[in-house]
C-alpha cells in the first residue's frame, strides 16, 4: 500500500489493526550508465514487492542522500548527514505521533547512515526500527558467493531492467582504486564513467533471482516486526 494512494481516513483504519510502515531511503546520484534514480528505484521496487506480501504501508521515498563524493558528476544532488538525519528523525516523529511504532527502513545508498537518535529510540523500546541495506544483506551476500560475483557501485549488482537507461559496455571494468581519491586525485579521473568496476551487466534471470531472494528476506523481517 502506497501512502500516496490513501487518504488520512484510510491510514486511520490501517492503524486500528497494524502499526508497521516501510520507509525508503536512497539518493539521486551518478550510476555510470544507469539511472540517477538507481538508489531510489531499487529499494522502492523491493519495498513494494515485500509490502504486497505483508500488506504494509510504504511512505514516499526520501529522494536525496549523502552523495558528496559524486558531486563532480552532473545530476548528483547531495545533502549532509545531519540534514538526512533531521529529515528521517522528523518523519519518524510525525508517524509515531499518529500511532506508528514499527519501522522498516529499506536503504538503497551506502552514504546514508542509521541516525543515532533512531537507534536510541529502538534501544529504549520506544519504537522497533529495522535498518536494511539491501546490497549488504545476507541474501545478497549469499547470492554473490554462490555465483562468484562482487556487487559494487554501478556495476552488475545495480543493473536491473527497471533502472537501465542505455546498454552498458560488454567488457568488464578493472576495479577502481578508491585510495587514489583519498590521496588527492580528482574523483572523475579515478572513476571514469562512475562504475567501481567489474561486470556492468549479467543475465536478467539472475538479477530477478537476486531480487526475489532479497524480497524474501525483507518480507520476513517486516513480518517479524509484527511479533
Amino acid at each position: 500500500m502506497l501512502l500516496q494512494d490513501m487518504n488520512w481516513m484510510d491510514v486511520e483504519r490501517y492503524l486500528e489493526q497494524d502499526n508497521r510502515i516501510i520507509l525508503v531511503t536512497g539518493a539521486t546520484e551518478q550510476h555510470a550508465y544507469l539511472s540517477l534514480f538507481t538508489d531510489i528505484l531499487i529499494p522502492s521496487r523491493l519495498a513494494f514487492a515485500a509490502a504486497e506480501r505483508e500488506n504494509v504501508i510504504i511512505a514516499p521515498p526520501f529522494p536525496y542522500g549523502v552523495s558528496e563524493l559524486f558531486m563532480e558528476f552532473p545530476g548528483t544532488i547531495s545533502i549532509s548527514q545531519p540534514t538526512f538525519d533531521a529529515l528521517l528523525n522528523d518523519a519518524v516523529d510525525s508517524l509515531m505521533l499518529q500511532g506508528f511504532t514499527r519501522f522498516f527502513v529499506l536503504n538503497g545508498h551506502g552514504g546514508n547512515k542509521f541516525p543515532a537518535r533512531l537507534n536510541e529510540l529502538h534501544m529504549e523500546g520506544l519504537a522497533r526500527i529495522t535498518w536494511y541495506d539491501w546490497w549488504r544483506s545476507p541474501a545478497s551476500k549469499a547470492f554473490q558467493a554462490e555465483y562468484g560475483l562482487q556487487l559494487d557501485h554501478a556495476n552488475w549488482g545495480e543493473n536491473f531492467h527497471f533502472n537501465r537507461i542505455v546498454e552498458s559496455p560488454t567488457e568488464p571494468k578493472p576495479p577502481v582504486n578508491l585510495d587514489l581519491i583519498t590521496e588527492g586525485q580528482p574523483v572523475r579521473d579515478v572513476l571514469g564513467d562512475g562504475s567501481y568496476g567489474g561486470d556492468y551487466q549479467i543475465a536478467d534471470d539472475l538479477m530477478h533471482l537476486l531480487f526475489e531472494r532479497v524480497v524474501d528476506e525483507a518480507a520476513a523481517l517486516i513480518a517479524a516486526l509484527r511479533e
